[in-house]
């Protein structure tokens, strides 16, 4: 009986690895290097490509539209960081260890399970003028029946931004209540006898021992804040007169209403890069953060 030797099974593993390999170069690198090649042409979807170089780049930060779509992603991130991930942690640590807290988080996950264009036309029939909300605050006397909700700048954003949350919550909720439980009890407990309490025992034991949920959950925030698409264009797309466009939608008009393709894919690109580049900026800082002595420190700030 004779042995294999590790070029056979070199072989035997290429064998495997192989189709799956081949598969994700054509379904995945293959496009990426077809959009970045395009986005150096001038095309319009029917006439052969006509390399321009970077003038669609210099069009695309000359466009006022681009750089009013650039500014409302911006703010998306920064909303979608502070209230769906700000309220799903502020949820699971008052629910953590209730009786029927799995009950009572049902109804913020039932959300997650719609698409976000589904949301988008929920929100949109309750903003829209006239709608739910204009007709149930004049019911009631309240201020703000006659606000346009979603045609105004940056309210339409922020209305937006909220829908988005309202979906987003209850996992976030899930994410981070994972993360308690898998937090030991022993150093919470240690903690409690040490007299910390309240705000103080989150802030110095049970936050910094969230910092691999906190990861996931943030980072997953970032990357989808920066590609939000749906829900922007199925409540205002992008309107009126594209000041609610985020780079997603940007890139959609550009492509698919305007027939442009250079410059749709120019703005695909820069829409990669930023989001590639935001996502490993900031899993380097937390991976260089996580590598520090935080045991030490957990222990010196209980300790005082």
């Amino acid at each position: 009986m004779t042995s294999k030797s590790s070029t056979d099974y070199q072989r035997g593993a290429w064998a495997f690895l192989g189709p799956g390999a081949a598969l994700v170069v054509i379904v995945l690198y293959l496009p990426v290097i077809y959009t970045l090649v395009l986005s150096f042409t001038r095309y319009g979807g029917l006439a052969d490509p006509v390399f321009v170089g970077g003038a669609n780049y210099v069009e695309m930060f000359a466009d006022p539209a681009f750089l009013g779509s650039l500014v409302n992603t911006a703010i998306w991130v920064v909303g979608t960081l502070i209230i769906p991930v700000g309220i799903g942690l502020l949820i699971a640590y008052l629910s953590f260890g209730l009786r029927w807290a799995g009950i009572l988080r049902i109804p913020f996950l039932i959300p997650y399970a719609l698409s976000g264009v589904a949301v988008g036309v929920l929100f949109g029939f309750v903003l829209q003028n006239g709608g739910a909300l204009s007709q149930a605050l004049a019911f009631f006397g309240l201020p703000g029946s006659d606000t346009r909700w979603l045609q105004e700048s940056p309210l339409n954003t922020v209305v937006m931004i909220l829908a988005a949350s309202w979906q987003g919550i209850g996992v976030n909720a899930l994410l981070f209540t994972v993360g308690l439980q898998s937090i030991p009890k022993e150093p919470l407990e240690a903690a409690r006898i040490d007299g910390a309490s309240g705000f103080t025992l989150f802030r110095t034991m049970v936050w910094p021992l969230l910092r691999p949920s906190t990861t996931i959950v943030v980072g997953l925030s970032i990357v989808n804040s920066l590609k939000t698409f749906d829900i922007v264009q199925a409540m205002t797309q992008g309107g009126p007169n594209r000041v609610s466009e985020t780079l997603g939608v940007t890139m959609y008009k550009d492509t698919f209403v305007n027939s442009d393709y250079g410059l749709g894919s120019a703005v695909a690109i820069f829409l990669s890069v930023i989001t590639v580049a935001a996502s490993v900026i900031y899993l380097r800082r937390q991976l260089s953060i996580g590598n520090g002595s935080d045991a030490g420190r957990i222990t010196a700030e209980v300790s005082s």
